[in-house]
C-alpha cells in the first residue's frame, strides 16, 4: 500500500524556471502525489472557448518523469473574470438579496446554467486531454463545494427550487399538505408562487426551510455529477474524489460519499484549541465512516499557522507529524498539505506551505522531509482501516431541523455529537459515525445524541437494533418531527417511546450559557456511582412506564423526576438521557453501555495519548506538549512531546 504524501501544487503562480527546483525538492521530500489545477481555470481558458493546455502539458510531463503521481483537478472551483463579466446572472445572491461579485473565489450560483455548462465543458476538455496521461492517479472534481456559497437566493435558484419541488411532490396540493400551509395563510395555488426562503419578517415555514436545505445540497451535488459524467466520457476507470470539509452543515455528506471512489478531507484544527486533537480525530473517524471500506485521505492540512482566524497560532514542533499519524491510524491512505510552495502574492500568501518563504533551512522543511521518509517506509506495512465498534448517529436532516428558529430552545446540534464523541475518545473506544440507514447490527453500541427529524422507519430500526441485542442510548430531542417537519405521530419519540419504556410529557429547556438564570441542573445518579452531577442544555418531564431510573433531577422544577433511564428490551437494552450530562457522568454511562464487551480494549492509560489500532499495527500518539511514559502491550513507551510510536503486533516497529 502506498501512503500518498504531497500537497496542492500551483505552478501557474511561478516562472517555469522554478518548476525544476520544485520537482527536485519534491523528490528530496518523498512526495508521491500532488494536486494540480484547482484554481487554474483562467490559465486554461483565458477566453471563452480558447484553451491553453501547453503549460499544463509540460507540468504533467515533468512530474511523470520524476515519478510523481497527479491528482488532477477540473479547475472549476473559481470561475474566470470573463465568465461573470459575460454572464452576470451567474453570480450568487445572498439571503438578503445582495449579489456577490468576482474578485475572490467560488463566485457562482450553483443553479446557474451558464456556470454549469461552462464548468462541465472545461472538465470534459481536461479529461479528453489528460485521461490517458501516465502521471494521472486521480480526478479532483471542483474544490470544497459550498465552502463560501452553499445557498443562493437568486431567481435562477428559485426556478431550480420549484423544479426540485415538482419532482418531489408532483402536485401543489401535496406540497401544501407537507408544508402545512394552512398555518399563517401560506397556501400556494401553483408552484409558480413558491420561491426560495429569503429574509422575511419573522419565522419562515419550517418544512420549506428543510426542503431548501435538501435542495441546496442536491443542487451542488448535481454539479459534481455533471462534472463526473463529463470526465467519464474520456476517463472511465481513474478514481474520482472531491475534498470534504469535516462536519460541514450545508452538505449531506452521506449522499455525497456515495458518488465518490475516494473520500478526501480538508482539516485545519486550531493549534491553540485545547480540544484540537479530539476534534481532528472526530473528523478522521467521520471520513473513515463515509468511506465505508473505500480509500480516504487528508487532501489538505497546514504545515503551520493558517490565515483566517483572528489570531493564527503556529504549530509547535512535532504537532504536524502527530496529527498526520493520527489520520493514518484512523484509516487515511494519504496525508497531503496546502500547499507545496508558499505563495508570494494573493489572499493566502501567509498560509504556510511545505516549501516556506524561509526556504529549505527552515525547521518546517526539515520536518516535512523527515515525515515523507517515514511514510514511505510505513506504506508497505499497513493494512486496511479498522472499523469502529461504537456508532454515533449523525444525520443532516436532524441537524438542519433542530437549528431552525421557532423551536423550544436554541440547540447546537454538534454540541451533543461532540460531547458523546469526546467521552468515547477519552475512554479509548473506536468510533464510527452512522446514519439512520446504516447497518447498526455491526456495532456493540449505538449512541443517538439527537435525532430531531426522524422517519418512522428510522425509529423502528433503532428499536429493532435494541431488540436484537444491541445497546442503544438515545438523547433528548429525538423523534420530535417526521421527515416533513410534522410533529411525530403518536407523540414525541414515536415508536421509540415503547422501546424506551417512557413518554415525554413536557419540555423544560435549560437557559443558554450567559443568560441570567443558571444554565445547568443538578443530577443525582447513585445507581451510576455518581452522587453529584450536572446536566446542561435540556431537561424534560418524563413519564416512566416500564424502565429503570438511573438518575434523577435534583434541583429545579423537575426535582425528583427521571433524567436517565434504562430498559431491557428483547435481547438488548435501551437507555434514554433527558439532558446533556457532564463529562464524569457521561463516562460512567458509556462504561455501563459497553460493559462486558471489547469496545474498550485499547483503553487509554494516560490522558492526552491516543492508542489506535489499524490492522495489526497500533499507533500510540502523544497529543500533548509534555513528554509522557505510556504502558502499552507490555512496553513502557517513552513519548516525546507530540511523539509517535508504532507497534507491529506487540513489538515496537517505529518511533
Amino acid at each position: 500500500m502506498t501512503i500518498w504524501f504531497g500537497g496542492d501544487y500551483n505552478p501557474e503562480q511561478w516562472d517555469e524556471s522554478v518548476w525544476r527546483e520544485d520537482v527536485a525538492l519534491m523528490q528530496q521530500a518523498g512526495v508521491s502525489m500532488v494536486t494540480i489545477g484547482v484554481f487554474s481555470w483562467a490559465m486554461l481558458e483565458p477566453q471563452e472557448g480558447t484553451f491553453t493546455f501547453e503549460w499544463l502539458d509540460r507540468v504533467m510531463d515533468t512530474l511523470h518523469a520524476a515519478g510523481i503521481r497527479v491528482d488532477l483537478a477540473t479547475a472549476t472551483a473559481s470561475p474566470p473574470s470573463w465568465l461573470s463579466h459575460r454572464y452576470p446572472e451567474s453570480l450568487p445572491v445572498t439571503e438578503n438579496g445582495v449579489r456577490l461579485q468576482r474578485g475572490s473565489r467560488q463566485h457562482y450560483c450553483p443553479s446557474s446554467p451558464d456556470y454549469r455548462r461552462l464548468a462541465t465543458r472545461l472538465a470534459g476538455e481536461i479529461a479528453c486531454r489528460y485521461g490517458d496521461h501516465p502521471a494521472l492517479e486521480m480526478w479532483h472534481i471542483n474544490n470544497e463545494y459550498g465552502c463560501h456559497v452553499s445557498r443562493c437566493y437568486c431567481e435562477t435558484s428559485a426556478a431550480a427550487f420549484r423544479n426540485w419541488l415538482i419532482a418531489k411532490y408532483g402536485t401543489i396540493d401535496a406540497l401544501n399538505r407537507s408544508w402545512g400551509t394552512a398555518f399563517w395563510s401560506q397556501r400556494y395555488g401553483a408552484f409558480e408562487e413558491v420561491t426560495v426562503p429569503s429574509a422575511a419578517p419573522v419565522f419562515r415555514n419550517p418544512t420549506q426551510l428543510l426542503d431548501f436545505d435538501r435542495f441546496s445540497s442536491d443542487e451542488l451535488l448535481g454539479i459534481l455529477r455533471e462534472e463526473v459524467a463529463a470526465v467519464r466520457t474520456s476517463s472511465d476507470t481513474v478514481p474520482i474524489t472531491t475534498n470534504f470539509m469535516g462536519f460541514f452543515k450545508p452538505l449531506d455528506y452521506w449522499a455525497w460519499a456515495a458518488e465518490l471512489d475516494v473520500i478526501s478531507d480538508d482539516c485545519y484544527p486550531d493549534p491553540d484549541d485545547p480540544d484540537a486533537a479530539y476534534l481532528a480525530a472526530m473528523t478522521r473517524d467521520l471520513m473513515r465512516s463515509l468511506a465505508d471500506g473505500k480509500p480516504w485521505l487528508v487532501m489538505e492540512q497546514s504545515v503551520g499557522a493558517v490565515t483566517w482566524r483572528t489570531s493564527n497560532a503556529a504549530k509547535p514542533e512535532g504537532m504536524m507529524r502527530a496529527w498526520s499519524y493520527q489520520a493514518i491510524a484512523r484509516g487515511a491512505d494519504g496525508v497531503l498539505f496546502f500547499q507545496w510552495r508558499q505563495s508570494e502574492r494573493g489572499a493566502e500568501r501567509f498560509l504556510p506551505a511545505m516549501v516556506p518563504h524561509t526556504g529549505t533551512d527552515s525547521v518546517s522543511w526539515k520536518a516535512i522531509r523527515a515525515l515523507g521518509a517515514e511514510l514511505g517506509k510505513l506504506g508497505g506495512q499497513l493494512e486496511a482501516a479498522t472499523p469502529g465498534s461504537v456508532g454515533i448517529m449523525l444525520d443532516w436532516d436532524a441537524w438542519w431541523g433542530i437549528e431552525q428558529s421557532g423551536l423550544p430552545s436554541t440547540i447546537d446540534y454538534m454540541e451533543g455529537v461532540r460531547a458523546w464523541y469526546r467521552t468515547l475518545y477519552d475512554l479509548g473506544a473506536s468510533i464510527d459515525f452512522v446514519n439512520p440507514r446504516s447497518d447498526l447490527g455491526r456495532y456493540t453500541a449505538v449512541i443517538v445524541p439527537t435525532l430531531f427529524v426522524a422517519t418512522g422507519e428510522a425509529l423502528g430500526a433503532l428499536g429493532a437494533y435494541a431488540e436484537a441485542g444491541g445497546r442503544l442510548l438515545v438523547g433528548y430531542q429525538s423523534g420530535i418531527t417526521d421527515e416533513e417537519g410534522r410533529l411525530t405521530p403518536g407523540g414525541y419519540l414515536g415508536s421509540l417511546s415503547e422501546t424506551l419504556g417512557l413518554r415525554i410529557d413536557e419540555f423544560f429547556p435549560l437557559p443558554v450559557p450567559g443568560s441570567v438564570a443558571t444554565d445547568s441542573v443538578r443530577l443525582r445518579a447513585n445507581d451510576l456511582g455518581v452522587r453529584d452531577a450536572t446536566g446542561s442544555v435540556w431537561s424534560e418531564r418524563l413519564v416512566v412506564t416500564d424502565a429503570e431510573v438511573l438518575a434523577r433531577f435534583a434541583t429545579g422544577p423537575l426535582e425528583g423526576g427521571a433524567a436517565i433511564t434504562r430498559r431491557a428490551v428483547g435481547a438488548g437494552h435501551a437507555w434514554y438521557v433527558a439532558t446533556l450530562p457532564d463529562s464524569w457522568l457521561r463516562a460512567r454511562l458509556v462504561a455501563q453501555l459497553v460493559a462486558d464487551t471489547s469496545a474498550l480494549t485499547e483503553a487509554v492509560a494516560v490522558t492526552g495519548v491516543e492508542v489506535v489500532r489499524r490492522g495489526r499495527h497500533r499507533f500510540v500518539i502523544n497529543q500533548t506538549a509534555s513528554p509522557l511514559t505510556v504502558p502499552v502491550a507490555g512496553h513502557a513507551l517513552a513519548l516525546d512531546p507530540y511523539g509517535v510510536v508504532v507497534l507491529d503486533g506487540d513489538e515496537v516497529w517505529r518511533r
